[in-house]
This record gives C-alpha cells, sequence and structure tokens, in this order.
C-alpha cells in the first residue's frame, strides 16, 4: 500500500510550505508568534464556520483522535483544546513541527504523539482510534481508495471517520473547466486545464501546484466509503461571485445555502 517514492518525495517537498501560507499572507502574517496563530486561527474558522460542527466536544472529549494532513494546525490545536487524545501525522516536516509547537502550548496535550509518515502506511496498530480525521488531505496521496482502506483499519469498530475531499461536480470546476480547456486548445503552450485547476485550489506564490489532486463525486465518494456505515455526505463552501465593481461575498452564498448545492468539498461523516 506504499505510495509511488517520486509522488510522495513531491508532496513532501510541496507540502513543506504549510497549507494555509496564501491566508497568512493576506492577514501579514508572517511568524508563528501565539498572537498571530490566533489571528490566522480566526480567520480560518470565518472561511469553514461550519468545520467545527462535525466535532462536538462530547463526541471527541477523552477519545484517542488521529488526524492525518496537519497544515497550518487550527483544526488540530482545537481538537486538542476540546479534550481529544490527539494524534497527528503529515508527510512533510515543517506541518508536524508547526502542530508540535502547537500542542507544547496546550494543557495536557502531548506533541511527541504527532509523527512524520505517510497516509498510505499509518504507523499504528489496526483498531487504534476513536476517531480518524482528514480534511483536505487523502486527495493528494496518489492512492485515494488506499488512503481510506488505511483509515478504516486504523478506526476501532463503531469509530468515527471525518474526511474532506474535493469535489468533481463544483460550480468552480463545472464553470472554470470547459473554460480552461479552450484556452488550452487555442494558446500554444498554455497549462492543461486540470494542472490550471490543481493551482487553483493548492497554489503556492511561486506558481507550483499540489503534485496530485483527485476530484471525486458524492457517487465516487460513497463508493471510496462502501466499507462504511452510516454515511453521510454535505457539499461546503463555495467561491465568491466578482460583479463587475461589486461582489457577492462566500459568506452570503453559504448563507442562501448555495454550496449544499455546487460546494467545492465534501465533507463525509461515517462509522466502521
Amino acid at each position: 500500500m506504499a505510495g509511488e517514492p517520486a509522488l510522495d518525495d513531491r508532496n513532501a517537498a510541496f507540502w513543506d510550505e504549510l497549507c494555509g501560507t496564501n491566508l497568512a499572507r493576506t492577514l501579514g502574517i508572517t511568524d508563528a508568534s501565539p498572537e498571530s496563530l490566533v489571528r490566522f486561527d480566526e480567520a480560518y474558522f470565518a472561511l469553514y464556520p461550519y468545520l467545527l460542527d462535525y466535532f462536538p466536544r462530547a463526541a471527541v472529549e477523552g477519545r484517542r483522535l488521529l488526524e492525518i494532513g496537519l497544515g497550518y494546525g487550527s483544526l488540530g490545536e482545537a481538537l486538542a483544546r476540546l479534550g481529544a487524545d490527539y494524534h497527528g501525522l503529515d508527510l512533510a516536516a515543517a506541518p508536524v513541527e508547526m502542530m508540535r509547537a502547537r500542542l507544547a502550548r496546550v494543557p495536557g496535550a502531548r506533541p511527541e504523539q504527532v509523527a512524520q509518515a505517510s497516509a498510505l502506511e499509518l504507523p499504528f496498530e489496526d483498531a487504534s482510534f476513536d476517531h480518524v480525521v482528514s480534511i483536505g488531505c487523502l486527495h493528494h496521496t496518489g492512492d485515494l481508495f488506499g488512503a481510506v482502506a488505511e483509515c478504516q483499519r486504523v478506526l476501532r469498530p463503531g469509530g468515527r471517520f471525518v474526511v474532506m475531499v474535493y469535489n468533481r461536480r463544483s460550480a468552480r470546476r463545472v464553470l472554470l473547466g470547459p473554460l480552461l480547456a479552450a484556452r488550452q486548445r487555442l494558446v500554444p503552450g498554455a497549462p492543461s486545464a486540470e494542472e490550471t485547476l490543481r493551482y487553483f485550489y493548492d497554489g503556492q506564490a511561486g506558481g507550483d501546484a499540489a503534485p496530485h489532486t483527485d476530484f471525486v463525486s458524492v457517487t465516487e465518494l460513497r463508493g471510496l466509503l462502501s466499507g462504511f456505515r452510516d454515511v453521510r455526505i454535505d457539499r461546503r463552501s463555495i467561491d465568491r461571485v466578482p460583479l463587475g465593481p461589486f461582489e457577492v461575498s462566500r459568506q452570503r452564498l453559504m448563507r442562501l445555502g448555495l454550496d449544499r448545492l455546487v460546494g467545492l468539498d465534501l465533507y463525509a461523516v461515517a462509522h466502521r
């Protein structure tokens, strides 16, 4: 079940720039001081106001929980502060370092429970966790089926799996995909539509896109989760809509419920 070594190396290098760095730049954050991280987390959860609703304190407090894909560490620190017995894992070194530093400031948390390893070869025994959480990570591994199987393996019977992957049928892909494909045909040397879309989802300031991204439909995600029970899938998040000098904010679009129809992300909650 090991990942393809070249892709693993490229992913480790790419994600060493923390997921969330672009947001940090827009906020003028250039350090990891407690004050800066508080500002980052406030902005992060304002962008994803529904995220913590998937993790009520009563469900996670005192439970052994694994998060795969750590990014800037906002969710991981929040879960530790909710009382979870938090474990974290990432393929890249920088997110591991960030998460350990965050946990060092959380009473009762254990920074040594954050590891650098592959989601395709989780370094844990079968049935080790009450919860496995992965937000925006598994679709980058190059083996989404294998990654989900590993999450299922380390969950205890009755354990809870929360995963976010990108929606193949989102408004962004449906509207931009044909335009980008036309550009590729008309402009010699233009990047492919898929490469450009990967950049729109996960692009670095230097112009690089994530090495690999899978996009899935609701039906495909249900198939990936066929070994689980009580599967619930939500569409969430949406792009703002620019209208000349005006724009409709993503927050307003979410209040109108449009993300529930054509959202960028698919969130699944399932039980082993």
